[in-house]
């Protein structure tokens, strides 16, 4: 952490398609070593596949399923007299952004369908329904901070 100024965020530009940033993330955590164009088709075929399956929008469906694995709640490590505590803290805005899409992403890859595409849109249809292993996920991480509730006054 610098001391003399704050980090400067850097602005991502929205995606070609939908021309919306939040895909553009999504896309940039599905990218490896780099290929871009790659995990753009991903992406969007991603949503095709979800539109031929379901008859909704690839998109709202993409949405829903961000906003049921988006945590509230998260436990942090804090030190105190020699003895280290979970401490249940909220999670800003755009950290519960990124772990959503990270949850959703590391899942999918760990899937077998034959294509990622498939394997993406499965996971995002489960996470829609309230389903699967991302929303497990944020279960997990809230029934956490919930057990350490007791230690919620060693937060400053």
């Amino acid at each position: 952490m610098p001391r003399r100024r704050g980090i400067k965020k850097r602005e991502i530009l929205p995606d070609a398609k939908y021309n919306d940033v939040v895909v553009a993330r999504f896309v940039n955590y599905i990218m490896r070593r780099g290929k871009k164009s790659t995990a753009e088709g991903i992406v969007y075929e991603c949503f095709d596949l979800i539109e031929k399956k379901t008859g909704q929008k690839g998109m709202e469906v993409f949405r829903k399923a961000l906003d049921n694995v988006k945590p509230v709640l998260e436990v942090a490590s804090r030190r105190v007299g020699g003895a280290t505590y979970q401490i249940p803290i909220e999670v800003r805005p755009e950290r519960r952004l990124a772990l959503a899409m990270r949850w959703i992403a590391n899942f999918s890859k760990q899937r077998s369908e034959h294509t990622m595409a498939e394997r993406l849109a499965n996971e995002l249809l489960l996470a829609a329904r309230n389903e699967g292993p991302s929303v497990k996920k944020k279960e997990d991480t809230h029934r956490m901070a919930e057990a350490n509730k007791a230690f919620a006054h060693f937060r400053w």
